[in-house]
């Protein structure tokens, strides 16, 4: 696995070697579901960035440099199966609630540093988090975002530190146009089916529901608002 150093980070965290460890040997379970992770582990490709806090905008240029340098890598050279794990010291005792709440705040806060830096919206997807066709943009590829923390209730998501894993969403069109996508995603819910006794009511197909409702992790009625806000043009 690749270690976040310059020139793509010229800063490291002291924890970052810690911090990799840790989720190579979770992604590199027996028991952990996702298998395109499993298969970017295998290959390289993905890569971990240490932070300090989820809810402190301190490293979020550094997350957005990666970010803008992970879009700009797959246009040079697309390829499946590639994840940018941005894991964060802490809090490791959030609720819920509170680790979604500080997760779209750093999704926020990264969306706005996108506009000021004059990247646009991928317009392949979708803006609005109400929208069946939503994702996130960053350095003009649309990302797809999963959660991960300890209190999460889903095995699945539950993690030792808190952690916002970023997967272009390119790739799951990719696999589409393979005809490999459904077949992945059954085998996931299979595994994670195993995993937690019954499958995930919150995972849906793009296009069907908006993605936005997945990202945390916690399950949310269909009362729930996104409290994200793109504030570019599109």
């Amino acid at each position: 696995m690749k270690s976040a150093t310059s020139p793509l980070f010229p800063w490291q965290h002291p924890a970052q070697g810690e911090l990799e460890l840790l989720m190579k040997d979770h992604v590199g379970a027996a028991d952990f579901p996702c298998v395109g992770a499993k298969s970017a582990l295998a290959h390289g490709t993905l890569e971990v960035l240490a932070c300090n806090a989820i809810d402190s905008a301190w490293d979020d240029l550094r997350i957005h440099d990666g970010l803008m340098t992970w879009a700009e890598r797959y246009r040079d050279d697309p390829g499946l199966f590639r994840s940018f794990a941005v894991i964060f010291e802490g809090p490791t005792d959030f609720t819920e609630t509170e680790f979604e709440g500080a997760l779209w705040t750093r999704i926020q806060s990264l969306s706005d540093k996108d506009i000021w830096r004059g990247q646009r919206y991928d317009t392949r997807v979708s803006a609005d988090p109400g929208d069946p066709h939503f994702s996130l943009s960053f350095g003009g590829e649309a990302f797809f975002v999963v959660g991960l923390h300890p209190q999460a209730s889903r095995p699945a998501r539950r993690f030792s530190r808190p952690t916002m894993i970023f997967n272009l969403h390119d790739q799951f069109e990719a696999l589409r146009a393979m005809g490999k996508y459904e077949g992945m995603r059954e085998k996931i819910m299979v595994r994670d089916e195993a995993l937690a006794g019954s499958r995930n009511p919150m995972l849906a197909r793009h296009g069907d529901m908006s993605e936005a409702r997945q990202y945390s992790g916690r399950a949310v009625d269909t009362e729930w608002r996104c409290p994200f806000q793109y504030k570019g043009e599109q």
